[in-house]
């Protein structure tokens, strides 16, 4: 029997290294003259174990890592290819304290299949929900996810089934599904991770939707910074095309359904959704006044359901075990699992599936093990670069929606960013303003000009001068901002800004810079 030895070809694992780690694995297997097929997965999420190498033993799967193509001759010497001991053994995965403590839903797969191979995915109980979908009326299929709990993971937190609801009983010729995998926030690849480690539930999600509501079209807007995730997309696309996932009639019984890739230009704003459906016709990405909504008028005027990539990769569970089972994981309005992005100054950085409920604090000091420097924590930002700052005073906050909200804050795509104590909080809400002010598409005067502005009000704040006058700036100018923009980049913007000034006061009143004589 052939052992298979896996070894991520995700992203984040390509740049530890492990493109290097599988040529040294085939050319050690060439030496040898041994029986391995080397299987290149997604990763599983523990970056600081990347590359981690996987072998297929009679006892399960093994883990090594993080490996380096130095360590390759020494673990063939330790008989690695059957569970034996090395420094770098790290054991069944599923026993890592890391992965141990998720529940994975969403990413049950990513990390342990060849994200290739359609087999593979209905081994692991791929197309179920696809399968269970073709034999309910679309009015069926929305209930579902509405019961479900289901709400936009990327950031809005949108009833889903709400928005398939509306798009349904829209009267078109025809209709669109549209992915946002435009995944521009800081401290965020959940959705790339899914995208290289588990394309098909992707695909899936994206055709139930389909079937849902009417629509014959989709598209994955994919941000251009992700050459792999593309390359693995479209030959996942052209697998499930073969097996007549896509095409004419869905498995055969089902409505038409065809799906391509669209890149986008490297715009943050267009990940705000009506940007999107501007820069997808053709056009430069700019922010549409609503109404109308996507959902009455958007690709090319058709009724349009925009759901992020981890929304769509969820459908599919939800119509497998079905909305009650979905449901039954979280806490209050919030249901369901979320893909926690760990990042920043932390010592274990990475993917860490949940149900919505775990604390700040937990995330923080237990799951990420507190800060790579040792230093103690002092800010995390939460939901990107347009994300609150909180303190620990507020790491007693749950993981949810509305317990976020009521502090404001915002969970966003669930990216956290952990700083320690030598962090500029000032700094901090600076760089919020410039990055506005650099993304914005410019068609509002609040989010153009405010943030413009900022910058060089939180400039003068930095030389000392007059730090009362200009901090009352600040505050108008986020008052104005928040809601006078027309999407969120402008109208989050004052969220990073406010909670910095509030929860850190003492890093905005600087000594004032004396000139230097002349």
């Amino acid at each position: 029997m052939t052992t298979k030895i896996y070894i991520p070809r995700d992203s984040g694992a390509l740049a530890l290294g492990a493109e290097k780690v599988a040529t040294a694995m085939a050319r050690e297997i060439g030496l040898r003259g041994i029986d391995v097929q080397i299987v290149r997965n997604g990763s599983r999420g523990l970056y600081w174990l990347e590359p981690m190498v996987e072998v297929e033993t009679e006892f399960g799967r093994v883990a090594y890592g993080p490996v380096k193509p130095s360590d390759v001759p020494s673990l063939f010497d330790s008989k690695f290819l059957s569970g034996g001991a090395h420094p770098l053994f790290r054991g069944n995965p599923g026993e890592i304290p890391f992965l141990k403590r998720q529940t994975r839903l969403t990413f049950a797969r990513c990390g342990i299949i060849d994200p290739g191979s359609l087999e593979d995915y209905e081994t692991y109980g791929g197309l179920t929900g696809l399968r269970n979908a073709l034999s309910m009326a679309p009015e069926q299929i929305v209930a579902q996810v509405t019961e479900s709990g289901l709400r936009g993971r990327g950031g809005a937190g949108f009833p889903t089934g709400i928005k398939w609801k509306t798009v349904l009983e829209a009267q078109a010729d025809r209709k669109y599904i549209v992915c946002n995998a435009d995944e521009g926030d800081s401290g965020t690849f959940a959705d790339r991770m899914i995208m290289e480690g588990d394309p098909f539930v992707l695909i899936e999600g994206m055709v139930i939707a389909g079937i849902a509501v009417g629509a014959t079209k989709g598209y994955i807007y994919l941000r251009s910074e992700y050459p792999d995730a593309e390359r693995v997309l479209n030959e996942a696309i052209a697998v499930a095309r073969k097996a007549g996932i896509l095409g004419k009639s869905v498995l055969g019984t089902g409505p038409a359904f065809e799906l391509e890739v669209r890149m986008g230009a490297g715009a943050y704003v267009c990940g705000e959704e009506t940007a999107l459906l501007d820069s997808l016709e053709g056009k430069r990405g700019m922010v549409r006044a609503k109404p109308p909504l996507p959902a009455h008028e958007g690709l090319f005027g058709k009724p349009t359901v925009v759901n992020n990539v981890i929304s769509l990769a969820s459908v599919p569970i939800i119509l497998d075990k079905g909305a009650t089972f979905y449901r039954d994981f979280g806490m209050g309005r919030s249901r369901g699992t979320i893909p926690i992005q760990i990042a920043g100054n932390v010592k274990y950085g990475g993917l860490f599936e949940t149900a919505f409920g775990l604390t700040l604090g937990e995330i923080v000091d237990d799951i990420a093990g507190g800060t790579a420097t040792g230093r103690p924590v002092r800010a995390v930002q939460v939901g990107g670069p347009l994300g609150a700052y909180f303190p620990r005073a507020l790491f007693d906050t749950p993981f949810e929606y509305e317990a976020f909200l009521a502090r404001d804050g915002l969970i966003g795509h669930a990216g956290i960013v952990v700083f320690d104590d030598t962090v500029d909080m000032l700094k901090q809400a600076r760089f919020a303003m410039e990055f506005c002010a650099v993304e914005s598409c410019g068609k509002c005067t609040p989010c153009r000009i405010g943030s413009t502005r900022g910058v060089e009000v939180l400039d003068r704040l930095a030389k000392g001068v007059q730090a009362d006058q200009q901090i009352e700036i600040v505050k108008d100018l986020c008052n104005t901002m928040k809601f006078g923009s027309l999407c969120a980049l402008g109208g989050f913007t004052p969220y990073p800004v406010m909670s910095a000034l509030t929860h850190f006061p003492e890093d905005f009143r600087r000594q004032p810079v004396r000139e230097a004589a002349e």
